[in-house]
């Protein structure tokens, strides 16, 4: 065939096609990737140091007539902060798949802002009554929508940054960056525990991590604002934008739901460590904070282990047999820590579970957006974690709660967490191997 039969203008398009293609990868050094993980971070510190100091914040702002009363409205309004995460997944989700992903980064840190700040300055119920309960639900509802829209266009840019062979390792920050905010959040909890007065806390010192936190928001601002931008949208194909290109994978994006369900049930169990060592083990507040920073650490350590491991090994097998771990040896392993609650029977069974709920994430973190193409990937994902989140997730601490007290059965967290893994390792074995796949347009 002669280069006459092929018209100059479809190969030009084709070499700016191929550009564009590998430009992010060109541009894209290791510390922007940080950049977008410290930001990550920080959202999440805000969000999770609520979990840590439930039963402080319960006090403050919703008394009842027992102390288990106000826990219960305490974590109940934690999961108000998950009722606007689908929103926030569709809304910000889309704006990224349209925007591109930078935009949309910055829309979120600048969200958690402003709950992070009412939660941290509202007065108590005492000084202004019912405005206090209702100021807080708000600033929970408007952190919901940050982080509902947080994880899509963060991953998104992550595996589209990621060299080709290493998108599992890139995408496992994003989890990564969940144990950071959870390590930091439990050590700044040891550490204002540990200097303040039990008095001292609760009239106070439970607002000063949110106020670190906010603190340091204007760095993540300004570390995503030196972002590249790694969607380009001339390439992105029509049928794969909006309400059509999401209906052709509507049964794609319901198994990566159930996928998500195992992991936050988990993840939100072990974020309770805390409360459950207080109120049901009968720790000393520091001692149990402890467990905190145990899980942040396990949390940030094994994502990145999953997500090396998935690049060797594939996605399903890492996703897969952690989960059946867990399904399996949860309940045995809180019985062991109820019949021997030591400091060092807390901590080993909350590494492990944590370490192997990182495990499958890290992996699963990867493996949903790699079968979702550039115009629906950041929606897509969104929607799946932020559904799945906000229907298991934010409920998980409230309904364990309430099972232990309903049953007197201090075990009932894990029995709750054993069900739930095993319907999500069922939706793990019907998602194909992602690890060879090229990510589409």
């Amino acid at each position: 065939m002669s280069s006459a039969t092929i018209p100059p203008s479809s190969a030009l398009t084709q070499d700016l096609r191929r550009q564009a293609m590998d430009a992010p990868k060109a541009r894209v050094p290791k510390g922007i990737v940080a950049a977008s993980v410290a930001g990550n971070a920080l959202e999440f510190y805000d969000f999770v140091t609520y979990a840590f100091f439930a039963v402080y914040i319960g006090k403050a702002f919703f008394p009842a007539s027992t102390p288990m009363g106000s826990l219960l409205l305490s974590v109940a309004v934690f999961g108000v902060g998950f009722v606007s995460r689908p929103l926030g997944g569709v809304l910000i989700g889309a704006f990224a798949d349209r925007a591109g992903r930078k935009p949309a980064m910055l829309l979120t840190i600048g969200l958690i802002t402003v709950g992070t700040l009412g939660l941290a300055l509202t007065p108590s119920y005492d000084t202004i009554g019912m405005a206090a309960p209702i100021i807080v639900v708000l600033c929970r509802l408007v952190q919901g929508l940050a982080l509902g829209g947080e994880v899509g266009p963060s991953t998104a840019f992550l595996i589209e940054a990621a060299p080709q062979g290493k998108r599992a390792i890139y995408a496992s920050w994003q989890l990564a960056s969940q144990g950071i905010a959870t390590l930091v959040a439990g050590l700044f909890g040891v550490v204002v525990i540990g200097l303040l007065t039990p008095d001292q806390l609760q009239a106070w010192g439970w607002r000063v991590p949110f106020i670190a936190g906010l603190l340091l928001l204007p760095v993540a601002v300004y570390l995503r604002r030196s972002m590249p931008e790694t969607l380009h949208a001339a390439d992105v194909k029509p049928e794969h934008v909006g309400l059509r290109g999401l209906a052709q994978y509507k049964g794609m994006i319901v198994l990566a739901i159930l996928v998500v369900l195992g992991g936050t049930v988990s993840t939100y169990v072990g974020q309770y460590m805390t409360t459950y060592a207080i109120t049901t083990l009968h720790f000393a507040p520091g001692i149990a904070m402890v467990a905190t920073v145990a899980v942040g650490l396990a949390t940030l350590i094994f994502s990145v282990v999953g997500g090396w491991l998935s690049d060797r090994y594939g996605r399903k097998p890492m996703m897969l047999w952690p989960r059946i771990v867990t399904a399996v040896a949860t309940v045995p392993l809180f019985l062991l820590l109820i019949s021997h609650p030591s400091v060092a029977v807390l901590l080993s069974v909350t590494v492990f579970l944590a370490a192997l709920t990182a495990i499958s994430g890290g992996a699963s973190i990867v493996a949903i957006p790699e079968l979702l193409p550039s115009g629906i990937r950041a929606t897509g994902l969104s929607i799946a974690y932020a559904v799945g989140v906000a229907l298991f997730g934010g409920s998980t601490q409230f309904i364990i709660t309430w099972l232990i007290q309903a049953t007197g059965n201090p075990a009932a967290p894990a029995w709750y967490v054993a069900g739930t893994s095993v319907i999500t390792a069922l939706a793990m074995m019907a998602l194909p191997e992602t690890r060879h796949l090229q990510l589409e347009d």
